[in-house]
């Protein structure tokens, strides 16, 4: 079935609004903080559900329902892994984000250690954040190079701009709430999917969804001890793994990355701040149930097929839906992978000029500082265009391509505000030392393929903990 001239309709209507409703309620922004920061005027709620669309985006509409198509519900246990880590987070990391004026996430690495520390941790963030975001935007073009026959490259190309269009006009406060409504229409547009799914699987649904093949499709926990001890750090999805990995990735994704603590720092005050980041927690255990679960009665309505799973939902949605539906499923994927995008732009760009350039140059022209900040964001749009280039070619899920490149950095950048959190003595280069440390280690962990990359988060925040405290007691000045 190919698409309708209706689907298209409702596909370029909703791209229209969407980037006319980000410009109307972003406003005019007047200073960099208005336009980086929102004025701290939007609503938790609206927070919490920008967060989540954020987060999950295109991998979440795409990649996971492949993934449990050719696995089962295993990647479930990181999520109450997640929900962990944003408590730690609400409990420990914001307290301190709110102490002082911070504009972003490593600001608070410059009051506790210093400007060195606050740069390098923000590169770190960018080149991270580069190339994971590329690997989003790639997994974007894949249902619209499908849809249109069109190539990648220019699918990729299209979206960048449309979220570009409202992230410069509206800046953060347009960003969350376009990303708050964004994350209600993917989520109505996967029940849809989920409901059409179980009304036209062929032959007896009850029978089929009771069949050993899709019983075994529906196994949440894995507690990995069948395989020995190098057999279960190679799984990425044990409980165990889930548990610890799921929350150390929440707790450096949500406690020291840019992309949401920018979000999170727009609440009103501290307590709004917790109960956007908690309810979170709580939405996204669910969310990716759901998106497993479409996975699992995909299997059911096709069995096995010789197809990319990153491929498998987006030929369902082309194929099958009926006009109408499938335009509103294909708005509501285009929603998912606008949020993640979108912020990203704006984290990247507000991370170059409060981390680097304002701290450096001391400009108070804060004209001058909006067109510059406006400027960045077209060019890490430009950088996200071709990150995603790079990573065309991969054959791998991009929903765990995406996730190990940022838990390549993360440990170490978790490790270095863990350092500042719990020992007052620690100094800027012991911190320093700590975080590259973390960095060469992991390189060879990558490198070898030591374990899984659940793990690595954990093993960078060891390293840097250990190797910070290790140099602050050797440096330690006698009494």
């Amino acid at each position: 079935m190919q698409v309708s001239a209706l689907d298209y309709a409702i596909i370029v209507l909703y791209l229209i609004g969407i980037t006319a409703f980000g410009k109307i309620i972003g406003g005019k922004q007047k200073t960099v903080k208005d336009y980086f920061i929102g004025s701290q005027e939007v609503p938790w709620w609206v927070i919490s559900f920008s967060i989540v669309a954020a987060e999950t985006s295109t991998l979440t509409f795409i990649s996971i329902p492949g993934l449990a198509y050719l696995t089962n519900l295993n990647f479930l246990q990181l999520t109450f892994g997640y929900l962990i880590g944003r408590v730690i987070v609400a409990q420990f990391f914001l307290p301190a984000y709110y102490k002082g004026e911070l504009s972003t996430a490593y600001s608070y690495l410059q009051n506790r250690f210093g400007n060195k520390t606050r740069s390098l941790a923000s590169v770190t963030f960018l080149f991270t954040r580069t190339a994971a975001d590329g690997v989003r935007l790639f997994a974007t073009a894949i249902p619209l190079y499908l849809m249109l026959d069109i190539s990648p490259m220019i699918a990729i190309i299209i979206i960048a701009i449309v979220a570009l269009l409202y992230t410069f006009t509206g800046g953060l406060k347009g960003v969350i709430w376009v990303d708050a409504i964004q994350m209600l229409i993917y989520i109505g547009g996967a029940i849809l999917a989920g409901i059409y799914l179980i009304v036209n699987i062929p032959g007896n649904i009850g029978e089929i969804l009771s069949s050993t093949e899709i019983v075994s499709k529906l196994s949440v926990f894995n507690l990995g001890f069948d395989k020995g001890f190098a057999g279960f750090f190679s799984q990425p999805y044990t409980l165990l793994s889930g548990l610890i990995g799921g929350a150390f990735l929440s707790m450096s994704s949500h406690g020291t990355d840019q992309l949401i603590v920018q979000r999170l720092l727009a609440a009103k005050n501290l307590p709004e701040s917790k109960k956007a980041l908690v309810t979170t927690g709580v939405i996204i255990i669910f969310q990716f149930a759901l998106f497993l679960v479409v996975g699992v009665l995909l299997y059911a309505y096709y069995g096995p097929l010789n197809i990319k799973s990153d491929e498998i939902f987006p030929k369902f949605i082309i194929e099958v839906l009926p006009s109408g539906v499938k335009g509103i499923i294909i708005a509501g994927l285009f929603a998912a992978a606008l949020s993640t995008l979108a912020g990203s732009i704006t984290s990247l760009s507000s991370s170059v000029m409060l981390d680097l350039y304002i701290p450096l140059k001391k400009s108070i022209d804060e004209k001058k500082n909006l067109l510059y900040s406006k400027l960045l964001t077209i060019f890490w749009a430009v950088m996200l265009i071709f990150s995603a280039f790079i990573f065309m070619e991969s054959s791998k899920a991009v929903v765990e391509v995406a996730l190990s490149i940022a838990s390549f950095t993360y440990g170490g950048l978790l490790g270095t505000f863990l350092l500042g959190l719990s020992n007052k003595k620690i100094q800027q280069n012991h911190a320093i030392s700590g975080f590259i440390s973390a960095i060469i280690i992991m390189s060879f962990i990558i490198f070898f393929k030591v374990v899984a990359w659940t793990w690595f988060i954990l093993i960078g925040v060891f390293v840097t903990l250990f190797v910070g405290n290790i140099l602050e007691m050797l440096t330690r000045k006698p009494k």
